[in-house]
């Protein structure tokens, strides 16, 4: 990918103070429009970050991902097809901040992340995490959370009533809320979306959860101090990976 025109590999083992060539440029520099930025974080195969840019050709997307080889997937798929509104940044996404100015980024996407049950300050919904998006993103800025993990999507929502956080929609089965009341077309669009992974929970039976909201800039943030029940699971063919029950 390192010849690809969209593809950014930033230095990510070896990040200092010094500042980011597109931080503050992305428009400019890199889409050469105005059109909103939106970040898919984590984005693996590029599933998302491809299939949103083709839904929303006014917006701007950029998959961030520190796995340059399941991105490459999404990067020769967009560039193959000529999308002018994509692009990635491969880098560690608990360094994003170093990589956009205030107010650069529109949108959030997180789709099917790691719940990291263990921890949560490595939970992507975590507000370790949320206070470094506040640091690029709009004021009431949208957040999207698409997954299989019952964890993550409880956990989220602890998170979001702790913080008094604006919810646009909310669902722990996505494709049965959405099929049944259809009163909102951009997250019926998004049903053609699939992931690799996604397929595979729908196959096995399991809900897909979606969390829309909004980030404020101001207001100190706080963890939820709540139990939440484990995930019997942990990823696809793969066992739990500890004897715990529930976790904070």
């Amino acid at each position: 990918m390192a010849s690809y025109p969209h593809v950014v590999e930033a230095p990510f083992d070896a990040l200092d103070d010094r500042p980011f060539p597109l931080r503050g440029h992305w428009h400019e520099d890199f889409f050469h429009n105005d059109r909103p930025i939106v970040l898919e974080l984590g984005c693996g195969r590029g599933e998302y970050t491809v299939g949103l840019g083709r839904l929303f050709p006014d917006k701007n997307f950029i998959g961030v991902d520190i796995k340059g080889a399941r991105m490459w997937s999404g990067a020769t798929e967009s560039l193959r097809e000529g999308m002018t509104n994509v692009g990635f940044l491969r880098t560690r996404i608990e360094f994003i901040d170093r990589f956009f100015a205030p107010d650069e980024v529109s949108e959030l996407w997180l789709t099917f992340s790691d719940p990291q049950m263990k921890k949560a300050t490595k939970r992507l919904t975590s507000t370790y995490f949320l206070e470094r998006y506040r640091r690029f993103l709009v004021d009431g800025g949208l957040v999207h959370v698409k997954t299989d993990s019952p964890f993550l999507f409880t956990y989220t929502n602890y998170m979001i009533e702790a913080n008094r956080l604006p919810v646009d929609f909310r669902s722990d089965d996505l494709y049965h809320t959405v099929l049944a009341t259809g009163n909102d077309d951009e997250v019926k669009r998004i049903l053609g979306i699939q992931t690799y992974y996604e397929q595979q929970w729908l196959a096995r039976g399991l809900t897909i959860k979606y969390l829309k909201f909004r980030l404020p800039q101001t207001g100190a943030l706080v963890e939820p101090d709540v139990e939440i029940e484990l995930d019997s699971y942990r990823s696809y063919n793969r066992s739990k990976r500890s004897s715990l029950t529930t976790s904070k």
